[in-house]
């Protein structure tokens, strides 16, 4: 079983920043991709958008809305993605889930995180 635990969430004024984090634990053999999706207020669950993914490799795709204001990266060592949003917006207000591609000792499997929610509003 892998474990994903979110942090950073929280009320900020447009303009302002956040750091999110994500870190995973439990039967993991090695991490492959992660990201951040969110799901705004009223979506379901299925129409959760992508915010940024980075590849193992440390690659980056940034979602058009959030390019040049957010940025992703990732600690190996701690299993653990980042995602610091900067210069935030009213529109930007949802809740954030991290995806994490996990290669364990017999399996390869998807695993979300709980969520946090990101509220910007003055």
């Amino acid at each position: 079983q892998v474990q994903l635990v979110e942090s950073g969430g929280g009320l900020v004024q447009p303009g302002g920043s956040l750091r999110l984090s994500c870190a995973a634990s439990g039967s993991i053999f090695s991490i492959n991709g992660m990201g951040w999706y969110r799901q705004a207020p009223g979506k379901q669950r299925e129409q959760r958008e992508l915010v940024a993914d980075i590849s193992e490799s440390g690659r980056t795709n940034y979602a058009d809305s959030v390019k040049g204001r957010f940025t992703i990266s990732r600690d190996n060592a701690k299993n653990t993605v980042y995602l610091q949003m900067n210069s935030l917006k009213p529109e930007d207000t949802a809740v954030y889930y991290c995806l994490v591609d996990v290669t364990g000792f017999r399996t390869r499997s998807n695993y979300w995180g709980q969520g946090t929610q990101v509220t910007v509003s003055s």
